[in-house]
């Protein structure tokens, strides 16, 4: 075993990738520590140390003084072949020590086509892919975040996985593993058997499931009387009281989102049908202002960044959006750092806040209608009309914008073709919107440019039960979208890959597809977020080697009774209320937000806390 050294990082493209060592790192001394602990990132480092959740913990892990939290990211294949020639295990960015020999391997789940990447990282770091196969000298495998929420696919790859909330949770598993650490023989079993019993811990191997002759759930049950039949999320019930870092690190190369990520609330209460995490992250649960103002002025002061970007599922539907935005321009006016917003909800558009924010640094404008069609929206529930969108644009075509991106999505369930063309109407109206400025008020070179993602079903949503749209007709769909764009200003971007069929067999897939998992890796499968490396042949291949048929889990419709792989995990939101919601999207009915009165999603009985029409459990004052 070798460990990295400079004559191999000389042959790699970029080599700052895998040297550690930025500052505000954390390194400690090893010999002072009870717990190591290595967060894994399955992508490359530019894409994971832009995850906010990622250096929310890495922070709270490394502040306890018996815990030591590395680094980890998936190495470019240019890397890996190197390692592997030289016998170089994955290492952890801090210490460069082999991650096989810590005491926990942890990986954050954000997308499903990540999953391969996890299987080879855990191969090039000396560790048994497979839970079953592992020893009591392996380290701990678990697995979070909002791909969790379905984790059956990856389940005998994971020890455990961390349902919800992180910042206490993982801290109770930490605290729970120092107890059986060094007692021998055995330790591994009966900390996971103590482990299923902390809220939101979901131990795969207590668990046993079986199945009906045409391939549905039969039963899930837990094997042991002690272990929950129901594992409930978990949550941070006050923002203001939960640790957030005041400091992040700085690295030494272009990452995704280099700036400070400042975030302001978790939850959404707009109940759009098509949103995993609108409805897994509720219920929403604000920052004070003065909260954010001092976590932004230490972040600040510890990191040098001259950006920072308000984070949150919806940020215009920050309670107290405007005086936090103002007052943060009046504190930073003289340092130059700037404020950012994501993408904007076209009916919270405020032409006189953006203006704001551009005196420092100018961004552009993107709105996501999702929808072209106002039947369509209301079957989404997105709650937005074309009139919002067009006061929204005409207000930012007369304050000199020119361009505009417009987010739309394809394939959703009760869609016709008509909603389709939608999408050209709306961009072509937007334009004569623009045309209808007067000349002397509007800037020159309109531009707006026009993206359509395809929509894939997640659990946990109203669309849960209903079948992805086929790849055959997402090719008629953008090829009828394509043709109906007549207008020169206004420019399509598309993607019809078959990557979105596969994150829909493993988003609502069950445990038979572990082994088309661990099938796709032995064939090389990898980085299948990128489309250099996107195989589907070979998909196929390892499906047809297991004898699982994808179009079972991606295009068939399930039923209200059918047991879902899920099904045992209680997120706060009752399944009667997204059923609800899928036969109110069927007649275009929508639902109000929750801030306007109460829809009795569950939230505020299961999760022992209240709405945000009656007292978020802590809403800006």
């Amino acid at each position: 075993m070798n460990r990295i050294n400079d004559d191999i990082l000389f042959k790699v493209e970029k080599p700052a990738r895998y040297i550690g060592g930025e500052m505000n790192s954390y390194i400690k001394d090893k010999d002072k520590i009870d717990i190591r602990f290595a967060f894994c990132f399955p992508d490359v480092y530019e894409v994971g140390m832009s995850h906010l959740g990622m250096k929310i913990l890495y922070y709270v892990l490394n502040e306890r003084e018996d815990t030591y939290c590395e680094r980890v990211f998936a190495p470019w294949p240019d890397l890996e072949e190197l390692m592997r020639e030289n016998n170089i295990p994955l290492y952890a960015l801090e210490s460069k020590d082999p991650i096989k020999d810590f005491d926990f391997i942890g990986f954050t789940l954000q997308y499903e086509m990540s999953y391969t990447n996890i299987l080879n990282m855990l191969d090039l770091a000396g560790v048994p892919v497979r839970a079953s196969e592992r020893g009591e000298n392996d380290p701990v495998v678990l697995c979070g975040g909002p791909c969790a929420y379905n984790p059956e696919p990856l389940y005998d790859i994971a020890d455990l996985f961390c349902l919800g909330e992180g910042e206490q949770q993982l801290q109770d598993v930490v605290e729970l593993y120092n107890k059986f650490k060094g007692k021998g023989k055995g330790k591994k079993k009966e900390f996971l058997r103590k482990a299923a019993s902390i809220g939101g811990v979901y131990v795969p191997s207590m668990y046993d499931v079986s199945y009906n002759e045409d391939g549905t759930i039969k039963e899930f049950k837990p094997l042991y009387d002690y272990i929950p039949s129901k594992v409930k999320k978990r949550i941070v019930k006050d923002m203001n009281e939960v640790v957030y870092p005041d400091k992040l690190i700085v690295p030494y190369t272009d990452i995704v989102h280099d700036r400070i990520m400042l975030e302001t609330f978790r939850g959404c209460t707009r109940g759009c049908r098509f949103c995993q995490a609108g409805m897994v992250y509720r219920p929403v649960r604000e920052k004070k202002v003065d909260t954010l103002l001092k976590q932004a002025d230490e972040l600040i002061k510890s990191t040098g960044y001259s950006e920072v970007s308000l984070t949150s599922l919806s940020i215009c539907d920050y309670s107290d959006l405007k005086n936090l935005v103002y007052g943060f321009i009046e504190e930073h006016k003289s340092d130059k750092v700037g404020v950012s917003l994501p993408s904007l909800r076209v009916d919270s558009f405020s032409v006189g806040l953006i203006n704001e924010i551009q005196k420092v640094r100018k961004t552009g404008l993107t709105f996501a209608p999702e929808a072209g069609s106002q039947r369509m929206r209301d079957v989404i529930n997105k709650g937005v009309t074309e009139k919002n969108l067009m006061d929204s644009v005409k207000s930012a075509f007369e304050s000199g914008w020119s361009t505009i991106k417009l987010y739309f999505m394809i394939g959703l369930p009760y869609e016709t073709m008509d909603d389709i063309i939608g999408i050209s109407s709306l961009a072509e109206k937007v334009v004569d919107e623009y045309f209808a400025v007067p000349k002397e008020k509007r800037k020159k070179g309109l531009k707006v440019t026009v993206s359509t993602s395809i929509f894939v079903p997640k659990p946990f949503t109203p669309f849960q039960w209903s079948p992805q749209i086929k790849m055959e007709d997402v090719k008629n769909e953008i090829g009828e979208l394509r043709r109906s764009i007549k207008r020169k200003q206004i420019n399509y971007n598309w993607h019809e890959s078959p990557v979105s069929y596969l994150e829909a067999v493993f988003a609502r897939g069950d445990r038979k597809l572990c082994d088309v998992l661990v099938e796709a890796f032995k064939m090389g499968i990898k980085f299948d977020g990128w489309s250099e490396y996107f195989d589907f042949d070979k998909w196929k291949s390892a499906f047809e080697k297991c004898g699982i048929d994808g179009d079972f889990y991606a295009y068939r419709e399930r039923g209200y009774e059918e047991i879902l792989p899920w099904d045992f995990i209680d997120i706060g939101v009752d399944k009667e209320y997204l059923i609800r919601e899928n036969e109110k999207a069927k007649k275009a009915e929508i639902t109000q937000d929750c801030r306007m009165g109460c829809e009795n999603c569950g939230v505020n009985v299961n999760l022992e806390g209240k709405c945000f029409s009656g007292a978020v459990f802590n809403k800006v004052q």
